[in-house]
């Protein structure tokens, strides 16, 4: 027996260059995943199923955040208009070196409360004290692909610490968290160092979420330190033998995208950052033709400023269309195709996630379509991208558990992250002299 009905919903649908709305449907789930989807009312309800009303809302897959760093909303507007050399060594890297295990806690918490309620149901998140982090997913009742990161010089000892992670969290949360190894970028690490992360993640069956080519200046120093892009370096310390996130990849050249082809890596998008920072946006015609895959993501809150899908995927478009100097580029059904197959695929969950269809796991949108910047609704779909705002996000569930009904938060107390988040932002915000967690190289 079906365990929640999701009543007369609107389902959005995208296929190939196609996207459209299923009007006035039923959605059964089951466990966690879905059952069923009928014309509303179609079938009788048990009277002891969860019935969630949602006449005039668009159901949309649950959205998906291929790349973050979550904690970091306790740095959010703290490095405002600065370079990106100025941005980790002046500031974020040396606040970084103030956190404790508690506070990434109450930090993720906090952004996993604001990802809810902007529709984000799955993360891919790349950070510290990496149980902290499980612990808030597994409270929040989000879905969690999780790496902790490691830079070379803190040893082969961290790396094994970060495995231990992997083992104690792989699969649980009635297992919507997955865990993966998180070694930071090859150039905050050494090729030996990327090989032994290659061979770890072999013996533990798991893939590696990494950042890489971000900007041009890393490909150039790359290229002069070992003579070898990035991405190369990737495939020759056996990196790309496991599944892979690629934060980034901003500046691919033609052969690495020849290496990416056919490899189970993925290139999570962040346009935002990239806008922000001056640093650059890639043309994603380029990985889309080459057949790689690419999700949306925020980056982190102390870049990106907001955890939010639906802005990245507005300025995804946007700058796309800009980019290529054409109105033509990135037409919505192709814009929804990243977002949501896209994004599941560059998270290895493409046969579970990315789309409101029987069999997959229920993890579902529902957006308010009934504002004033959402009418008339000619185009639902495009509605999405260009009118849409997280603040229409109405209800969200997640693994067939509803964790937003009506604007509410059900799993998170808000007030009591608040709080928490305040009582720590005058210790956490101290920038001492010489301590750092890294240094960005220039």
């Amino acid at each position: 027996m079906p365990d929640l009905l999701i009543h007369d919903c609107d389902i959005l649908r995208n296929e190939g260059d196609r996207a459209w709305v299923d009007l006035h449907q039923d959605i059964w789930v089951d466990g966690v995943r879905i059952k069923d989807i009928q014309p509303a009312s179609s079938m009788p309800s048990p009277g002891n199923l969860r019935i969630v009303e949602a006449g005039g809302r668009l159901a949309i897959p649950g959205l998906m955040n291929t790349h973050a760093h979550v904690p970091m909303t306790l740095f959010r507007g703290l490095a405002e208009d600065v370079s990106v050399e100025a941005w980790f060594n002046d500031y974020i890297w040396p606040v970084e070196s103030n956190l404790t295990p508690e506070d990434v806690y109450w930090g993720a918490l906090l952004g996993m409360a604001e990802m809810i309620e902007a529709g984000v149901t799955c993360v891919a998140d790349h950070y510290f004290a990496m149980d902290q982090v499980a612990q808030a997913a597994a409270d929040a009742g989000m879905r969690a692909l999780l790496a902790w990161a490691v830079f070379a010089h803190e040893g082969e000892a961290k790396l094994e610490q970060t495995c231990k992670f992997v083992q104690r969290w792989q699969g649980k949360a009635d297992g919507r968290i997955t865990a993966w190894l998180g070694p930071h970028a090859p150039y905050t690490t050494t090729p030996d160092f990327l090989r032994l992360c290659a061979r770890r993640a072999q013996e533990l069956g798991v893939g590696i979420h990494t950042h890489v080519s971000e900007t041009a200046e890393q490909v150039r120093l790359s290229l002069e330190q070992y003579g070898v892009t990035p991405v190369r370096m990737l495939l020759d310390t056996g990196i790309l033998e496991r599944p892979a996130i690629l934060a980034h990849c901003a500046y691919p050249s033609d052969a690495d995208l020849e290496i990416l082809h056919g490899k189970r890596a993925g290139v999570a998008h962040a346009p935002k950052t990239y806008l922000k920072l001056g640093s650059g946006i890639p043309d994603l015609r380029r990985y889309l033709n080459a057949g790689i895959p690419v999700g949306l993501a925020t980056d982190g809150a102390a870049s990106s400023n907001t955890l939010d899908i639906l802005e990245q995927l507005r300025m995804m478009v946007l700058s796309q269309k800009n980019l290529a100097g054409d109105s033509t580029v990135m037409p919505v059904a192709k814009a929804l195709g990243i977002a949501f197959q896209g994004s599941a695929q560059v998270l290895q969950m493409g046969s579970d996630l990315g789309e409101v269809t029987p069999g997959r796991l229920a993890d579902i949108t529902l957006i308010r379509q009934d504002g004033a910047h959402v009418f008339p609704r000619i185009n639902p779909a495009a509605n999405l991208i260009y009118s849409s705002r997280a603040a229409d996000v109405d209800t969200v569930i997640c693994n067939g558990q509803v964790l937003l009904e009506n604007g509410q938060l059900l799993t998170i107390d808000k007030a009591q992250v608040k709080r928490e988040v305040s009582r720590r932002l005058a210790r956490l915000s101290q920038r001492v002299p010489g301590n750092r967690i890294a240094i960005y190289p220039a």
